[in-house]
């Protein structure tokens, strides 16, 4: 007679309870509003506003960046010639606020530690997502989510989960961790996983090895096209947001990113293991 052989758990993340019945918006920090970063904080009004038609508080959200506007930004952003010199975060926040009704805030500094020295409360968000451009900078974030979360672990808007996008010129990644452990529901069907790697913790050899040519940056724009392909940052955005979709709207996640390849069009995804 034969034995019966169980059938292995699927590995899954079951998302804090604190995105799917929050009493108040759900706080989001987004560090960066350049190629990237403009395409994200797009995607995260669109899913902002989808979550206010569904019953849900919705998403509370800042951004920082401190850079101004310039001719060649117009290239992978939606700006004006008029907009030229004004900070970037500011023009975006205040085009969103003004055509979804929302309160969302800019922040023209830089998330260091500095900043959150000079404001502790800065890095109290639930969600923070990166889409910056260099090493050090996620290194820097590692570290005061990691400061934040051990201070203040059972205080709302303590932090809880890091949403990472990063590129080079024709391909890139997204890679959502968390900050701690999330507490996982006991399950017969599935294998909970209370924890998922910093993307500095799981490919820091990844991040380094990109640290040199992050820091090479061409003020023309033809310069700036042999660097990164004219699409790579909107391919990576929506995709990306769609992580946080599912979370919203699923409470699991099976995968929790992807590596993604513009110039042979293959999107690799990151599976919860």
């Amino acid at each position: 007679m034969k034995k019966k052989t169980s059938t292995p758990k699927i590995p899954v993340h079951i998302v804090d309870k604190e995105l799917l019945q929050p009493r108040n918006p759900v706080t989001v920090n987004l560090i960066g509003a350049g190629g990237t970063g403009s395409h994200v904080l797009t995607a995260l009004a669109r899913l902002n506003f989808m979550l206010n038609e569904l019953g849900h508080p919705g998403l509370s959200v800042r951004v920082f960046d401190d850079d101004l506007i310039e001719r060649n930004n117009r290239l992978r952003m939606l700006f004006s010639s008029e907009e030229t010199g004004f900070y970037k975060s500011v023009i975006l926040i205040n085009r969103i606020n003004l055509a979804f009704g929302t309160n969302w805030k800019a922040v023209t500094e830089r998330f260091t530690h500095d900043t959150v020295k000079t404001e502790p409360g800065i890095a109290m968000a639930t969600v923070t997502i990166t889409c910056v451009d260099s090493a050090e900078a996620r290194f820097q974030v590692a570290h005061i989510l990691k400061n934040a979360r051990e201070k203040s672990a059972y205080v709302r808007n303590c932090p809880k989960y890091w949403l990472d996008f990063g590129n080079s010129s024709s391909s890139g990644q997204v890679i959502m961790g968390t900050v701690g452990e999330i507490v996982q529901p006991e399950s017969k069907k599935f294998a909970p996983r209370n924890t998922l790697q910093m993307v500095t913790d799981e490919f820091p050899d990844l991040l380094k090895a990109g640290e040199q040519q992050d820091r090479k940056h061409n003020c023309s724009t033809a310069g700036a096209l042999e660097e990164q392909d004219l699409f790579i940052n909107a391919g990576i955005a929506y995709p990306g947001v769609e992580i946080l979709k599912k979370m919203f709207r699923e409470g699991m996640l099976f995968e929790r990113g992807f590596f993604y390849n513009l110039k042979e069009y293959k999107m690799q995804p990151l599976k919860v293991a």
